[in-house]
């Protein structure tokens, strides 16, 4: 009997006849994945993938797939005949390892998938013998309704496979099937999480950071390429633009009053970010910007700051709470870096009471006396690419 993962999707069986597209687009993330494991192979049925973990096994295999977003749920399972023997014998093979885990006498049932009609039994007759021999080899209680595991038995036209335990994917759609999009990233916690969301959407993120050097050191910087290698586990290899962006702050500090720098700082960095979004084919720019949270993410603010944008802005945090998001960071891996101390460009040259509804004209007012958009032009075209591997 040879070990496998058993691969589920669940909302790419909505897209009727972009199907083929989503589940093509799966299956190159999860190659991607496996990649640094040696001999492992995938394999598209119907409605599943069946991954081979090679030599590295199935554990390693399963410990990778859990971070492909598009994967509802895996299991390792067992390759077998489509035979009742065979079918007993896998299931014996996978619940002996349990018994201790869940107190030596666990309840189970059986359930029986068959989609190979020409397989002779029926499920439910398949389940019951099963279930019988199981019983009578292991002495296990049988529960129907609130079985502490379900051993499932999946009878194909092209493989039979048993398992025994499912384990919780990401969900969400495979990375790339919705585009590309330009992420606005700093050290802090809110800008990764919104990244690794759009990531779950299916965008392929690309990364933009803006460094105020020297006010914001290359420790800093550092610490951005480290958040981004932490998500890039979740997408694989990713793109980091890094923006030197301390003329450009000092520029607009020097044209307007200080109580509007952050609002326009931002409406900056989204132009900067619309140029190098261009360049590279992004379809849109994502944030971390979470409603209310700080001055300049008032709906004010926010309005004004969109008005910069020649693409549509996603804020995939607009309405999540403070404490939200740090359980995701914490989720993904973010968090702990996250916290460590750095400096952040938009807390330079700041006020004390920095303006929560700026009014588009007196911004713009501000603007007409600098040439923002060969501004935004010349930052972006200094900006240095930075390849991140997971």
């Amino acid at each position: 009997m040879n070990e496998i993962c058993v691969v589920r999707y669940a909302e790419l069986f909505l897209k009727g006849q972009n199907r083929r597209f989503f589940e093509e687009c799966l299956r190159r993330n999860i190659k991607r994945a496996l990649r640094p494991l040696q001999g492992t192979r995938v394999e598209r049925l119907h409605g599943r993938m069946v991954v081979s973990g090679g030599r590295s096994g199935t554990a390693a295999a399963i410990e990778r797939l859990s971070r492909v977003f598009g994967i509802v749920s895996l299991s390792p399972a067992l390759l077998v005949e489509p035979s009742l023997d065979s079918f007993t014998e896998g299931a014996l093979k996978l619940l002996r390892p349990q018994l201790a885990r869940h107190g030596n006498r666990p309840r189970f049932k059986v359930e029986t998938r068959r989609s190979d009609k020409r397989f002779p039994i029926p499920s439910p007759e398949v389940s019951r013998e099963v279930g019988g021999r199981i019983v009578e080899a292991l002495n296990l209680p049988v529960d129907v309704h609130t079985p502490d595991i379900v051993v499932t038995i999946e009878i194909g036209a092209e493989r039979s496979f048993v398992y025994a335990e499912d384990i919780p994917g990401p969900g969400g759609l495979p990375v790339g099937s919705a585009g590309r999009v330009a992420a606005l990233v700093s050290g802090g916690i809110d800008s990764p999480v919104a990244s690794w969301l759009a990531m779950k959407r299916g965008c392929e993120v690309q990364a933009v950071y803006f460094h105020s050097f020297p006010y914001t050191g290359d420790r800093t910087k550092e610490k951005v390429r480290e958040l981004v290698r932490i998500v890039a586990a979740w997408h694989g290899p990713m793109v980091l633009w890094v923006v030197p962006f301390t003329d450009v702050q000092k520029a607009l500090r020097a044209a307007g009053p200080a109580e509007l720098a952050v609002v326009l700082y931002r409406r900056m960095m989204v132009r900067i970010a619309s140029e190098l979004a261009r360049r590279e084919e992004c379809k849109a720019l994502v944030t971390g910007e979470s409603l209310g949270q700080v001055a300049s993410q008032t709906l004010e603010n926010l309005g004004v700051i969109n008005d910069a944008a020649e693409l549509p802005i996603l804020r995939p945090l607009i309405t999540a709470d403070k404490t939200e998001i740090i359980a995701l960071a914490r989720k993904i891996g973010t968090y702990d870096v996250s916290i460590q101390p750095y400096e952040d460009c938009c807390s330079l040259f700041v006020p004390k009471h920095p303006a929560t509804k700026a009014r588009i004209s007196r911004v713009q007012e501000v603007e007409a006396k600098l040439d923002v958009a060969a501004m935004a032009r010349q930052a972006a075209g200094a900006a240095e690419r930075n390849d991140i591997e997971p």
